[in-house]
């Protein structure tokens, strides 16, 4: 899997959203240009192997980690640092 060279900032920060329930993938993907597919090869790196079973549990199948399965789309919280707010 090809992943970018990420700096430790990006890097956490990209931890962080997709460890977000609410945060969806695409989100992570406009901001950071990371794919899904690449996101969780991103956790498998970066975490422990019972911590990145426990998460991608938690995720799969999830309708908030999914922009087009969520049943909400209005009202959503943006960062003021996220594009495309």
């Amino acid at each position: 899997m090809n992943l970018p060279d990420l700096d430790s900032e990006t890097l956490d920060r990209i931890i962080e959203m997709a460890w977000e329930d609410r945060t969806p993938f695409e989100a992570i993907e406009q901001q950071f240009g990371l794919q899904e597919k690449q996101v969780i090869a991103l956790m498998r790196l970066q975490m422990k192997a019972s911590s990145f079973r426990m998460w991608r549990e938690r995720v799969s199948g999830r309708k908030t980690k999914h922009i087009k399965q969520r049943e909400f789309v209005s009202g959503c919280f943006h960062s003021q640092n996220q594009k495309g707010s």
